[in-house]
C-alpha cells in the first residue's frame, strides 16, 4: 500500500478543513492561489474538474493493468483508486447540482 498516497490525501482534508472553517489553506495546499495570495475562481474549478478527470484516468489505467496481469498492481490498489474516482465524480456532480438549484432560484427571485 502507497503510504506517500495516504498522508498525502490525509494534508489535503486537512487544507480542506481549515478553508472551510473560515481559515487559510497553506500555499501549497492552494495551487490557484496566484502571487498575490488572491484565489480565481475558475482557476480553482478547473484544477477540481481537472482532479476528477486525472483520478478518472489513474483508475481506469489501474484496472486496465491490472486486467492484463500486471505484478505491480494489486486488486485493492484498483479498488481503492476505482472508489476515490467514483467519489471524485458523485461529489462533482453534487456541487453542479448545488450551483443550478442556486442559480435557479437567483433566476426565479422578483426583482
Amino acid at each position: 500500500m502507497n503510504v506517500s498516497g495516504i498522508d498525502s490525501l490525509l494534508a489535503q482534508m486537512r487544507a480542506a478543513m481549515a478553508v472551510a472553517q473560515g481559515g487559510v489553506a497553506p500555499p501549497a495546499a492552494n495551487p490557484a492561489a496566484g502571487a498575490n495570495g488572491v484565489t480565481d475562481f475558475a482557476s480553482v474549478l478547473k484544477s477540481s474538474l481537472d482532479g476528477v478527470a486525472q483520478a478518472q484516468n489513474h483508475a481506469e489505467s489501474m484496472q486496465k493493468a491490472f486486467v492484463l496481469g500486471d505484478d505491480k498492481v494489486s486488486l485493492s490498489d484498483v479498488m481503492i483508486d476505482m472508489q476515490k474516482a467514483s467519489i471524485a465524480f458523485q461529489t462533482t456532480v453534487q456541487v453542479r447540482n448545488k450551483v443550478i438549484a442556486a442559480y435557479n432560484d437567483i433566476m426565479n427571485m422578483q426583482v
